[in-house]
């Protein structure tokens, strides 16, 4: 975790001068998205004109990748922003609600081009193969590039990596439009081509489903993935906590968990529990990656010490 919100450290303002790995330089997001879109159009004219529907059904995908990367980098930029009086947590779920949008636009576009190759299936149509072949190459070259520049910032964010699974699909449905196109210059047989496309299809789906699992998870303050009895057990072995109760922990993005609860000591001076806030603290930081850490330090206060408060809240 490269951001550490201890009390000491809150003199880096100009936290930008450390290399994140998510970085990545609007140059490349503005050149994937405008290779991209001339893919599109080159695809949508060479499938009308070769009757081939995987080129057409590579070109539709392709507009819906362009639409992405463009929203995804706009996402990322929101998401760059500090935080401030309007949105105390800052705008990093702003690249949440980008990944959510994109993959669930490719579920429904996943799913129409299933139903359109079904229908192929049964009245295949003639295909100029070579057409095909040609514009699927030319598709294939430049989503290879495009995969090249958004790789390494796709393993750290959740939003980029939605943009990088749209060039990926695009490249391997370039790879299964070639193969088809070979198919058909070289034996004549159309269905190949419904049954790449519906190859292509289910792919981009089972990719976006895990997406939309984590978005939405993420949107719905879900929890980070860790266990809840341990973390309690580890922070009950530090001297003077007695209890852990209405513990919250959530996400604001993948990376970023916050974690929040009231702590049960004996009654005791407010300056002494500095070390025991320390403790706390290194244990959440270190063993469970919580950057942001809120204790509120309690004598005999609540009645209810359940771990998670599954009472409605009253204020």
């Amino acid at each position: 975790m490269s951001h550490n919100h201890s009390q000491h450290n809150h003199s880096h303002s100009h936290h930008h001068h450390h290399i994140d790995p998510t970085e990545i330089s609007p140059a490349s997001f503005r050149f994937v998205a405008a290779m991209n879109f001339i893919i599109t159009i080159a695809e949508f004219i060479g499938g009308f004109m070769s009757g081939s529907l995987a080129l057409v059904s590579d070109a539709v995908h392709n507009l819906s990748d362009t639409v992405s990367i463009v929203l995804s980098y706009y996402a990322y930029k929101i998401s760059k922003k500090g935080n401030d009086r309007k949105r105390t947590f800052g705008y990093k779920r702003a690249e949440v609600i980008a990944a959510f949008i994109n993959s669930t636009s490719l579920i429904i576009i996943s799913a129409y081009l299933i139903y359109e190759a079904i229908k192929r299936f049964k009245n295949p149509e003639h295909i100029d193969g070579k057409l095909m072949l040609i514009v699927a190459v030319i598709g294939l070259i430049a989503n290879l590039i495009s995969m090249f520049m958004l790789h390494k910032s796709s393993k750290h964010n959740m939003n980029i990596k939605s943009a990088y699974l749209h060039v990926l699909g695009d490249t391997i449905s370039s790879v299964g439009v070639i193969l088809g196109g070979i198919a058909i210059i070289k034996w004549g047989v159309y269905w190949i081509d419904p049954l790449v496309t519906a190859l292509i299809a289910i792919y981009i789906a089972k990719e976006s489903i895990g997406i939309i699992r984590t978005t939405s998870n993420i949107m719905m303050q879900g929890s980070p993935d860790i266990c809840l009895d341990e973390l309690e057990k580890n922070l009950l072995k530090i001297n003077s906590v007695k209890n852990i109760h209405h513990v919250h922990t959530w996400m604001i993005n993948e990376n970023t968990f916050h974690f929040e609860a009231h702590i049960e000591v004996e009654d005791q001076m407010v300056s002494n529990l500095n070390p025991v806030y320390n403790k706390i603290h290194n244990v959440l930081h270190e063993k469970y990656d919580f950057n942001h850490i809120t204790i509120q330090f309690e004598c005999k206060l609540c009645d209810n010490k359940e771990l998670i408060n599954t009472m409605p809240e009253t204020v």
